[in-house]
């Protein structure tokens, strides 16, 4: 029974406070506090009954649902270890298993109905000690591994929640960001703590997330750059009612320009709001210079940056990861973490111009290909571009874009099109960042996450 609480106590006195309204809206149906409350404690006894133990390591497979999120919230208090993971891993799926040592794996169907399978492994691992020790529940989240093995990061769940015993503003969030995310997992708790309303969707595309901000009257999107990007190629925005959204808010990779520029005019009355955040460190507090600029502050309580002498942002995160069970420690000596994003600086505010490890070097100038991607996209008949560097004997690289055009333009003369885009591109940009190769593709450039797709 969930009679004293260690972790959960603060929510469920919010979710008491406010037994009669709205907590979730999923697949139509409105849930509300009271019903979270009770669902929770139907989950807590549930683990008890099916043998599952404090601090084993419990996988749970869903999207955004009642009793997927009345799940996290009853294995918080439970200090089990929790691996979320989402439809849009399911190629990794075993991978994650294995890595995460997970003992139970607990299955959320579509409908709701849920499947608890014992697995035949026990988890051990330095992290999972420390927290079984602590006696607090934890968290392992998988980066997305597009550039390789993805990497387990374990916090210390207990840390993580702090900042939401703090009393903020309610909301009615869509929870685009995935379940197995850590933006998806800070919007939720952000929104329950507050006793906001969770509204879910049943999938990503712009027409469904805007039709649910619509008909719920969400006022914040939590979204990328990407879809920020797809929902004005779409004009899905042209079919729905969006004037109970308030904010915005972007991340996980680097805006282009033009994109935030166009969909300011489009929509003055909408915060835009740029968000920082690692599957490491958790998401920090931000605030962007206006809703046109990539300049951003980053911080609030419980996080300190600093930049290095080569432009690297380091970060000192009270909430930060124990560690990696996949991977060696990326932590300094000295406690901070390596974000690998570069940076410029202006006072207090930072424009992250993206990682080290994409900026392409065209005989030894810097190319940013967040910068150019800008350019590109100001062009009607580009719907994506994706920038990146090609070897070359005499430069060490060059600049070539894959470029996905809008349908309309789809049927263009391919030589007239480059002549094109190279005169525009000249305009804006020095004559070494203009793409020297260009490949059209029809292909999205995006993956699950919503994250562009890079080409290394």
């Amino acid at each position: 029974m969930l009679d004293n609480t260690k972790f959960i106590g603060f929510l469920l006195q919010r979710f008491a406070d406010n037994e009669d309204k709205d907590a979730i809206v999923w697949h139509g149906q409105i849930y509300s506090y009271a019903w979270l409350k009770d669902k929770i404690e139907t989950w807590y006894e549930a683990l008890n009954s099916n043998d599952i133990e404090l601090g084993n390591v419990v996988m749970v497979e869903a999207d955004y649902s009642p009793s997927s999120i009345a799940l996290l919230i009853a294995l918080i208090e439970y200090q089990a270890i929790i691996v979320p993971i989402t439809d849009s891993v399911a190629h990794k799926k075993d991978e994650f298993i294995e890595t995460s040592q997970a003992e139970f794996l607990i299955q959320i169907a579509s409908d709701d109905s849920c499947n608890i399978i014992r697995l035949s492994q026990t988890a051990q691992h330095e992290c999972f000690d420390t927290l079984r020790i602590g006696k607090v529940p934890g968290l392992i989240l998988f980066s997305s591994g597009s550039t390789g093995k993805s990497k387990a990061a374990v916090h210390d769940l207990a840390k993580l929640l702090e900042k939401f015993k703090v009393p903020r503003h309610a909301l009615r969030a869509i929870t685009f960001l995935l379940y197995d995310h850590i933006g998806g997992v800070n919007t939720l708790l952000y929104t329950l703590s507050n006793a906001g309303c969770v509204i879910s969707v049943e999938d990503r595309k712009p027409d469904t997330v805007l039709a649910a901000v619509d008909e719920y009257q969400a006022d914040l999107l939590p979204t990328s750059p990407t879809f920020i990007n797809l929902i004005l190629i779409s004009e899905a925005y042209k079919r729905y009612q969006l004037s109970s959204l308030k904010t915005v808010t972007y991340g996980t990779e680097p805006m282009p320009e033009s994109t935030l520029i166009r969909f300011n005019a489009l929509f003055p009355h909408i915060k835009l709001l740029q968000t920082y955040g690692l599957s490491e460190l958790g998401i920090l507090r931000s605030k962007s210079k206006d809703n046109t600029s990539l300049w951003v502050k980053v911080g609030g309580e419980g996080f300190e940056t600093r930049v290095t002498d080569d432009n690297i942002l380091e970060i000192k995160a009270y909430s930060g990861m124990l560690g990696y069970l996949n991977a060696p420690s990326p932590y300094t000596d000295d406690g901070w973490f390596h974000t690998g994003d570069q940076v410029e600086v202006d006072g207090e505010y930072l424009r992250i111009l993206g990682r080290k490890s994409e900026i392409i070097n065209v005989g030894g100038q810097k190319v940013y290909p967040a910068e150019v991607e800008s350019v590109l996209q100001q062009l009607d008949c580009i719907a994506e571009s994706e920038v990146y560097g090609e070897k070359n004997a005499l430069v060490g690289n060059v600049v070539c874009a894959k470029l996905r055009l809008n349908q309309t333009h789809s049927g263009m003369d391919k030589k007239a099109l480059k002549r094109q885009i190279k005169q525009h591109c000249l305009q804006s940009l020095e004559s070494y960042q203009v793409p020297a190769k260009f490949k059209f593709d029809e292909s999205e450039q995006f993956s699950p996450r919503f994250k562009k797709m890079r080409t290394l």
